[in-house]
Order: structure tokens, then sequence, then C-alpha cells
């Protein structure tokens, strides 16, 4: 049951919780969880964890909805092995959510968290009500195949001139773009205590492979 202490709490303080299901203990994190109607749940980006999330952008949603988010099965705060395969992390996503005892929920994904999104759908329909998706493409669609080899590319910009590789993956190069990236970095800071761990190499590599075998895909409809 939820208490005056959860109406308060935001992304900078929320506690972080966990919940056992098919072998794994998931991380993960509630706001809003007195708002009426289906919970939305966020399914993060390539080589995100929870602390990657805009606080602005869950603060948002968790005005007027319940929202879940979570790390993957071998991602951040949760255990097992990573997935290498969209179909997988769609299996596990399916798990956590079915776990908390969700028998409809909203999907809002990111990136490859739309992609996650696309395939809860298709595996099980009576689950998802609304799925929302942003920054994303379909299954073997133009360019997906290519998105890996940017991600690398972008990294090794990042490191090579002592930025954070998000300024060159999500912002433009022109002054306003630059601006935003700055400040979206500031603000995954927010949060300075309980934070979740950070993404591991061999995680990364999973994804990375999941998002090649996407890319190469037969084109979805």
């Amino acid at each position: 049951m939820s208490t005056s202490q959860d109406r308060k709490v935001s992304w900078k303080t929320v506690p972080t919780r966990t919940i056992t299901a098919g072998g794994v203990e998931f991380a993960y994190r509630e706001l809003g969880r007195d708002n009426p109607g289906l919970p939305v749940v966020f399914l993060v980006h390539l080589a995100a964890v929870m602390d990657n999330w805009d606080p602005r952008v869950v603060e948002g949603f968790a005005a007027k909805h319940r929202v879940v988010v979570f790390d993957n099965r071998g991602v951040g705060a949760s255990s097992g092995s990573p997935a290498s395969s969209m179909e997988q992390m769609a299996e596990d996503a399916i798990t956590f959510i079915k776990a908390l005892g969700f028998e409809k929920v909203d999907l809002f994904g990111f990136s490859m968290g739309g992609m996650i999104a696309q395939e809860i759908a298709l595996m099980e329909p009576q689950l998802v009500r609304k799925m929302m998706i942003t920054g994303t493409g379909p299954a073997g669609g133009f360019g997906i195949s290519k998105v890996a080899r940017v991600t690398y590319l972008d990294m090794v910009r990042g490191w090579l001139t002592f930025q954070d590789p998000k300024q060159f993956l999500f912002f433009t190069r022109t002054p306003s773009g630059i601006r935003a990236g700055k400040e979206f970095l500031a603000r995954l800071k927010e949060r300075s205590e309980n934070r979740d761990k950070e993404i591991t190499i061999g995680a990364l590599q999973a994804q990375l492979k999941a998002l090649r075998s996407w890319g190469s895909k037969q084109p979805a409809d």
C-alpha cells in the first residue's frame, strides 16, 4: 500500500526495490504509485541503467501516471547474464511486469527500449494497452543495422574528446544541441546517493549483438 511518503518522493530520492522472478532479481523504481490508471513501464536505451533516465521525463510522466523503471537481466543492479537479443530482453521484461502483478500496462520505449517494446507487443498483445516509442525503428528498418557501428564511433569520439558519448549520440552539434546535451547530463547527476550500478562491458557487447541481429532481420511491416 502506498503512503504519503510515496506521494512526496522524487526521482532524486525514490528508493530502489527488487523483485525476483524467473531466476532473476530485478532492480526497479516506482513513482506516482497513487495515480489512477494503468502503470507506464519504461524501457531504456542502449548501454543504459535506471540512472540514465532524464529526471524531468520520469517526473513529468509520474505527475499523472504510475511509472515503473527497471534494469533488465544482467544490466545495472539486476542479476543474471545479459540478454543478447531483443526477443530475450522482451521476454525478461514480460517476466518482470507479470511479477509485479500487472495484467495490462502502457509501454514507453526509448531507442533500444522501443525495439523491446515492439517485441513485447508481438509476444503478449493482451498485456499492452498503449505503446509509445521514440528514437527507435522497426526490425530490419533502414539504417538500423548501422546503429551498432555508429554507437562505437561516438563512444570513441567521446573518449578522445574527454566528453560523455551521450553528447554525440543524442544531441546535434549545433550550439543549442550542445547546450541541451550539457543540461541533460547535469540532470542525470541530480541523484547523488543510492545510484544504480554502471553497465558492464559484457552487457554492452550483448546489447550491441542484439542490435546487429535486429537490424539484419527481414524488414518488419
